[in-house]
């Protein structure tokens, strides 16, 4: 009872106080009919708050996401099912999902009357904006009796977790020799010694050559299977991704930090589709995704790492060995200074392939800070043997790819030339 109480609103409280004044002038001065209806209002919220109370206990909730994975702008739909299983009727009921600014604002909904039993379906969409683990909940909801005497709060479902992930763009090339861990051109080694005895097979996805359909393979397995040379998977791509505060411009959305973690999964996505093994360090030489085996991780692995990435507060790239153990290197930097590039040039060899992304965080950026001078860091880059491309907020990712791509070519043939001469 004491908890049934404990509803009541500041009406009801008032209706009962003022049931037990009249209770109590009823005796002082010995009318009956006062008193009958003393006991009428103060039984009135009492009884209310009682079958409110009763009502609350029998609630029951579910929430589904589809999909729980979505990229930034992108858009996910929640449904909520909410069923009573008590005796009594429920009415009255209004519904409150927590949900992250990020996502949009707190849907609120109103049930005039809950069936038993079968219970109702509630829908609402959230549209992300920023990247994140964003957590929806909890799923709140406030009983309240048609005379608003009483009012309970209930939370019917704990939190659910949505995964908002990076943008992914649509790339198309490869560098020469991409994946090999070399500067020679990579149609050239995978043509030398290559049949069936260095192949293996795998299920097609979307985007692979039909020209390596394995039609003996998909003719046992009644499945699609394309070959996959063995040797490209001893070098592999590792993509560095420069995430350090200091290193770059904006807020929000259209900050050079998330156009690099989404250039980045663009990238990852793209040469794992091409069958490359690939690894995702930061700029410290942490490892994020590897590849450990014949590189058949999901992409979403490589996703949700983005996903989950916060930016970190040091000052200067912190490069104390070769990020990508002497293989190929696709770096994404942002802002840095002659000596961090130093570091990084000093632990890579000349005969390894070296490509960098140098952000121009000066575009992104408000005036607030002066970033140091990238045209100089792509001179030191490219004199060092790299190819190097910049990069601009306008510039769309395909056609800074696209770029990267050429600078790879272009140092294929001077090693080549260099090489003959």
């Amino acid at each position: 009872m004491r908890g049934a109480l404990s509803g009541l609103t500041t009406r009801g409280r008032c209706l009962l106080a003022a049931g037990l004044a009249a209770a109590l002038c009823s005796v002082v001065l010995n009318e009956r009919d006062l008193l009958r209806v003393s006991v009428f209002v103060v039984a009135l919220p009492i009884l209310v708050s009682f079958l409110t109370a009763v009502a609350r206990v029998g609630l029951q909730a579910e929430r589904r996401i589809n999909p729980i994975r979505v990229p930034v702008g992108g858009q996910a739909e929640v449904a909520l099912h909410i069923r009573s299983l008590g005796r009594l009727p429920t009415g009255g009921l209004l519904v409150q999902d927590g949900v992250p600014y990020a996502l949009g604002g707190k849907p609120r909904f109103v049930i005039e009357r809950l069936p038993r039993h079968t219970g109702t379906q509630l829908r609402y969409t959230v549209h992300p904006m920023l990247r994140g683990i964003q957590q929806l909940g909890p799923l709140k909801a406030t009983i309240t009796d048609p005379f608003g005497l009483a009012e309970f709060e209930r939370e019917l479902a704990h939190t659910s977790r949505l995964v908002v992930v990076p943008r992914v763009a649509r790339l198309s090339g490869l560098p020469g020799g991409s994946g090999l861990g070399s500067g020679d051109d990579g149609s050239v080694r995978l043509n030398a010694g290559q049949g069936d005895d260095d192949a293996i097979v795998r299920p097609y996805r979307q985007g692979d050559d039909l020209r390596k359909v394995h039609w003996r393979s998909t003719a046992k397995r009644d499945e699609m299977m394309v070959r996959v040379e063995e040797r490209p998977w001893r070098g592999g791509t590792t993509i560095l991704l420069d995430h350090r505060v200091a290193a770059h411009r904006g807020t929000g959305a259209t900050a050079s930090l998330e156009w690099a973690i989404s250039f980045a999964a663009s990238v990852c996505l793209h040469l794992h589709r091409h069958g490359h093994r690939i690894r995702l360090v930061t700029e410290s030489g942490h490892l994020l995704v590897g590849d450990e085996g014949d590189g058949t991780h999901h992409d979403n692995v490589v996703l949700d790492a983005l996903a989950a990435l916060q930016p970190v507060t040091q000052r200067e790239l912190d490069v104390r060995a070769d990020p990508a153990h002497g293989q190929e290197l696709i770096a994404i930097i942002g802002a840095a200074g002659p000596e961090s590039l130093g570091q990084l040039i000093r632990h890579r060899s000349r005969g390894s392939r070296s490509l960098a992304v140098l952000l121009d965080v000066a575009a992104w950026g408000n005036g607030d800070a002066t970033p140091p001078d990238q045209l100089g860091s792509v001179t030191l880059l490219r004199g060092a043997g790299w190819g190097v491309t910049l990069a601009q907020p306008e510039v769309p990712m395909s056609r800074v790819w696209a770029n990267l791509c050429r600078t790879g070519l272009k140092r294929d043939d001077t090693m080549i030339t260099g090489a003959g001469l």
